[in-house]
């Protein structure tokens, strides 16, 4: 599938070079900036006729996919109803990223029909990411030490990345350890509850970051959705072990393969060469990656609006809908050449290729 995405490169632009810019010392682009607001408020509003549908539709497919790919006797069949199911899945599990940003009043009900129907059956309910994914976008963690979400992966080793993206087909059997085991441990076990929640409870890949203790409502969510995960681990394990191993084997196989997807995804979601020092807006957006049209295929890898997520640094707080759109007239206004221009990129492979070169440059 990946592999793929090169049949929408042929006819465009080549990859940008692998030299790194001081994206640090960027001055902000005031007029982008300003544009950016003026140009998009009218669109700006999360409509629950889309989200609902989108999340329904790509859950079902998922599920009634992973269900044939269960009781499939072809290996072929199983094999292509496997792969639709994590594609599926992984578009229903991406609106997670939508539930960081949108006001808790935007679309009521949303986050409890995600977490019931998707974040908790996959064992990711949203505090996962909730409270964690916002520090990416403060303007003063950006790219940091303090932010969950960045490594400077292009001026790492070049066996680093292979590894990166590796690790995550570990993560459906890390989950369900953490929550059939490690959580209802950590009950009884202090020390260990704190060091799961700190190390073991977010979506960050900076392994320098801790989490802090949950409070207040947050804490009582927290609360809630753990207690969902560990009854549903508690109930596969049980179910698996009274009827057969082998559906739990091709569905961890399966979320194998969408953590995978998302893996690859992040690693063109940046430019990733910042080394720790604070950046501009201006800055952090140059050091994201849009993927915009004609390229076909990065609907499949960056779904749920992540093609533009340059653009989603700009506007954090716009819905998933409407950032086609608004790159459409950003682009309109500003033009080729221009700083808006400047992080818009072909396709996934130029973009793995560029990182691949930018780690080579450090061996040794």
């Amino acid at each position: 599938m990946i592999a793929t995405d090169s049949l929408d490169l042929v006819a465009t632009a080549p990859a940008p070079t692998a030299s790194k810019r001081n994206l640090a010392g960027m001055p902000e682009d005031k007029a982008m900036l300003r544009a950016a607001v003026d140009l998009t408020r009218d669109i700006a509003r999360a409509r629950p006729e889309i989200y609902w549908p989108d999340m329904l539709a790509s859950a079902a497919i998922g599920y009634l996919a992973l269900y044939g790919a269960i009781v499939a006797t072809q290996p072929l069949v199983a094999v292509l109803l496997g792969a639709l199911s994590a594609v599926a899945l992984y578009r229903a599990l991406l609106f997670i990223h939508e539930l960081t940003h949108i006001h808790r009043d935007a679309l009521p009900g949303f986050r409890f029909g995600w977490n019931l129907l998707v974040g908790i059956p996959v064992l990711i309910p949203s505090f996962m990411y909730e409270g964690v994914h916002t520090l990416h976008h403060a303007r003063t963690r950006y790219g940091t030490v303090e932010d969950p979400e960045y490594l400077p992966l292009a001026l790492m080793k070049p066996w680093t990345l292979p590894v990166f993206a590796l690790t995550a087909l570990l993560l459906p059997i890390g989950l369900l350890i953490r929550s059939a085991i490690l959580v209802p441990l950590g009950a009884l076990v202090p020390p260990l509850r704190t060091l799961v929640w700190e190390r073991a409870s977010s979506l960050s890949i900076n392994p320098q970051y801790r989490r802090r203790k949950p409070e207040g409502d947050f804490a009582r969510m927290v609360f809630w959705q753990e207690l969902g995960a560990s009854a549903w681990a508690w109930f596969v394990l049980g179910w698996s072990a009274t009827h057969g191993w082998r559906p739990l084997a091709i569905a961890v196989a399966v979320l194998s393969a969408t953590a995978l997807l998302n893996q690859i995804r992040t690693l063109v979601a940046h430019l990733w060469e910042n080394e720790g020092e604070v950046m501009s807006v201006t800055g952090q957006y140059l050091d994201s990656v849009n993927v915009p049209p004609p390229a076909v295929l990065t609907a499949v890898w960056a779904p749920v609006g992540l093609r533009y997520h340059a653009l989603h640094h700009l506007l954090p707080s716009m819905p998933y809908h409407a950032l086609g759109e608004c790159h459409r007239r950003l682009r309109a206004e500003f033009g080729a050449g221009t700083t808006y221009d400047g992080a818009n990129y072909p396709g996934l492979l130029p973009m793995i290729a560029r990182l691949a070169r930018s780690s080579m440059g450090r061996r040794g």
